[in-house]
């Protein structure tokens, strides 16, 4: 119980300084992911056993998770968990230390508009050992509407004219300062300020 107590309250000081980072009310996703109780909190403890070939075997296919922030304390000596990222595999170590390793879930990809990724991920199976992990999931409760916050959103109409025109300016920058001078559009009128 003192653990997942812990975990409570890591998750929502994530979900805080996540929020803030969007520029979102500090209580923002909390706020979202709530019911009358609170947001969810659940844990899964999972065994990956032993596998003489594990080339002959999947191993827990690749996905993302569906929910919120999702808090792991994976095995400290079998490794297996593999995060895919810019086209490849990437083997993440096991955890020393009682490290928490953290990852966002499709929900919070959603409220944050993109900004942050669910990302895909698997497990291995491995001829050395079983691979333990328990996974707390701090995720929106059944009855929690899930939309992009509205601050993220484009607006809902631009004259394509005045985005030509800034795009003319910044073709060669960075995309994010054009878009974000897209956001701040007001009335179908673009401050075109590059």
């Amino acid at each position: 119980d003192q653990y997942i107590d812990q975990l409570v309250k890591l998750a929502e000081k994530l979900s805080e300084l996540m929020s803030e980072n969007l520029g979102l009310e500090k209580n923002y996703i909390k706020e979202a992911f709530s019911g009358t109780n609170g947001p969810a909190m659940g844990t899964k403890v999972a065994k990956y056993p032993q596998c003489p070939h594990p080339e002959l075997v999947r191993g827990l296919r690749e996905h993302t998770d569906a929910g919120g922030i999702i808090l792991l304390l994976q095995d400290d000596q079998v490794p297996g968990l593999e995060f895919f990222k810019d086209g490849k595999w990437v083997e993440i170590p096991p955890s020393k230390n009682n490290a928490i390793f953290v990852n966002t879930g499709d929900q919070v990809e959603v409220l944050s508009n993109g900004f942050y990724k669910s990302v895909v991920h698997r497990v291995m199976p491995d001829k050395n050992g079983s691979r333990l992990s328990i996974a707390s999931f701090y995720n929106p409760v059944g009855e929690a509407i899930i939309s992009p916050a509205n601050k993220l959103l484009y607006p809902s109409n631009y004259r394509y004219g005045d985005y030509l025109e800034l795009y003319g300016n910044t073709k060669f920058g960075e995309k994010g300062p054009r878009f974000e001078s897209i956001k701040n559009m007001t009335n179908g009128h673009c401050n075109l300020k590059p």
